[in-house]
C-alpha cells in the first residue's frame, strides 16, 4: 500500500478482493450525489494485524483491507469522542 496523503490527517485505504463475486456493490455518484460506495465481503476472518505499526490489515478468505492507521491511534479514541463518553459517564454516575 502506498501512503499517498493530500493532507497529514488523511487516511489512505486499499481493498484487494480475490474475485468479482466478493464485490457486492460499487457506486460512483454524480453531480447531485457525489459520494462513492464500495461494499463487499472479505470472507471468513483470517487475521488482523498491524504492518510495521502503521497499517491496519484485515485479511479474510476473499481479500484484504488495509488502512493507513497507527497502532496507537487504533487504541485511543479521538478527542471529541472521549469528551462525549466522559460526559455520559459523569451523567450516568449521578443516576441511582
Amino acid at each position: 500500500m502506498q501512503r499517498r496523503r493530500r493532507h497529514s490527517s488523511e487516511r489512505v485505504f486499499t481493498v484487494e478482493l480475490s474475485s468479482r463475486q466478493a464485490l457486492r456493490k460499487a457506486s460512483v455518484g454524480n453531480e447531485k450525489e457525489p459520494g462513492v460506495q464500495i461494499e463487499g465481503s472479505l470472507g471468513l476472518l483470517r487475521s488482523v494485524s498491524f504492518r510495521d505499526g502503521v497499517v491496519l490489515e484485515v485479511s479474510g478468505t476473499n481479500g484484504i483491507l488495509r488502512v493507513d492507521l497507527l497502532k496507537e491511534e487504533a487504541v485511543r479514541r479521538p478527542r471529541k469522542d472521549r469528551q462525549k463518553v466522559q460526559g455520559r459517564a459523569r451523567a450516568h454516575s449521578y443516576r441511582k
